[in-house]
C-alpha cells in the first residue's frame, strides 16, 4: 500500500535526483564502471588526440603502425539493486531507519540508471529471496521498483546474504553492475567464498549503511537489548566504552578487509546524513582508479 507520505518521499527523491543529474554525477556514473559502458567496434590507425589506453600493441606490432581499439557505447548495460530487508535494517539511533536510507539510496540509483537508459532490476532479500524484479527499461518499470522499495513487507527476519549471492551467481546476467545495500553483518561460513565468486561475475559494489553508534557508542550505562533478528534479549554495559569500541571497530575493519581482499569497492553511508556527496566522491575516485 503506497501512502501519501511515501508518494511525497518518492517525489522528493525524484526532484533531487533530477538536479544532481545535471551535475558531475551523471558523467561520473557513466564512466565509473568496468569498460565505461563501451563495447569494441573496430581497429583503426592512431590519430592525434586518441586515448593511449586504447592502443592495441599486438596489432600495432603486426601491422607496423600504431593501431587503436575503437569502441561504441554499450546500450545493454544492466543495473541490479540488491536490497537487504532483514530485521536489522529496522535499527537506527536516528529518526531515519536504516531501511529508509537503503530505500532512498536505491531509488536515487534507479532514477540515475533510468536517465542513462540502463536496464534496472531489483533483488529483495532477507534470509531468503523475498522478491525479484527482472531488469527492464522505462519510467513505468522504474516506478514499479521504487514503489516496491518503500512498500515491501518482508517475511524473513534474519540476514543471509549468501542466499542473495547464490541467486545472483545463478542469474548470470551479462554486462551487469550490482549495487548491494546492507549492513553486511552475516557470519555464514560461505560468505567469503561466494562474495569472491559474485565479484568475479559482476561489476560488484557494496554500499554499507552505518549508524553513528556503530562507530562510537555513547556511555549511557546498562541497556536492555533485543536482537531484532532472533528476539534474543540481553544486557549491554555501555560503560565499558573501550571494549565496546574495539568490538565495533573490529567488525567494520573485518568487513573492509574482506572487500579489499577481493578488490571490491565499498561505499559507506551514514544513516540520517546526506548521501549525494559521498556518492559523487565515490564515483570520482572509481574513475581515477581505472585510469
Amino acid at each position: 500500500m503506497i501512502t501519501q507520505e511515501i508518494r511525497n518521499k518518492i517525489k522528493k527523491i525524484k526532484i533531487h535526483t533530477k538536479r544532481i543529474m545535471q551535475s558531475t554525477l551523471s558523467g561520473d556514473y557513466l564512466s565509473a564502471f568496468k569498460g565505461s559502458g563501451l563495447e569494441f567496434d573496430q581497429l583503426r590507425e592512431y590519430a592525434m588526440g586518441d586515448d593511449v589506453r586504447f592502443i592495441d600493441w599486438n596489432s600495432s606490432a603486426k601491422m607496423n603502425k600504431i593501431m587503436v581499439k575503437q569502441f561504441i557505447e554499450e546500450r545493454d548495460r544492466t543495473i541490479i539493486l540488491a536490497i537487504d530487508l532483514s530485521a536489522s535494517t529496522l535499527y537506527s539511533s536516528q529518526k531515519e531507519l536504516r531501511r529508509d536510507s537503503i530505500a532512498e539510496i536505491a531509488a536515487a540509483l534507479a532514477f540515475i540508471a533510468n536517465h542513462n537508459k540502463d536496464k534496472i532490476g531489483a533483488l529483495f532479500f532477507s534470509d531468503h529471496v523475498e522478491e525479484w524484479i527482472a531488469p527492464a527499461r522505462g519510467n513505468l518499470h522504474v516506478g514499479k521498483i521504487i514503489e516496491k522499495l518503500f512498500s515491501i513487507t518482508p517475511k524473513g527476519k534474519k540476514t543471509d546474504i549468501v542466499q542473495a549471492f547464490r541467486f545472483l551467481i545463478n542469474l548470470k546476467k551479462r554486462n551487469s553492475v550490482v549495487f548491494m545495500l546492507s549492513d553486511w553483518i552475516d557470519d555464514h561460513h560461505e560468505y567469503s567464498k561466494l562474495l569472491k565468486v559474485v565479484s568475479c561475475q559482476y561489476d560488484f559494489i557494496g554500499i554499507r549503511l552505518l549508524d553513528a553508534c556503530e562507530k562510537e557508542f555513547p556511555d549511557i550505562g546498562l541497556l536492555d537489548i533485543i536482537d531484532p533478528e532472533t528476539g534474543q534479549e540481553f544486557v549491554l554495559d555501555s560503560r565499558n566504552i573501550k571494549a565496546l569500541h574495539r568490538i565495533l571497530t573490529a567488525r567494520l575493519l573485518e568487513q573492509k578487509s574482506l572487500f579489499d581482499k577481493y578488490r571490491i569497492d565499498m561505499l559507506d553511508v551514514t544513516i540520517g546524513k546526506p548521501f549525494i556527496t559521498p556518492m559523487v566522491t565515490f564515483f570520482s575516485q572509481r574513475i581515477r582508479r581505472q585510469i
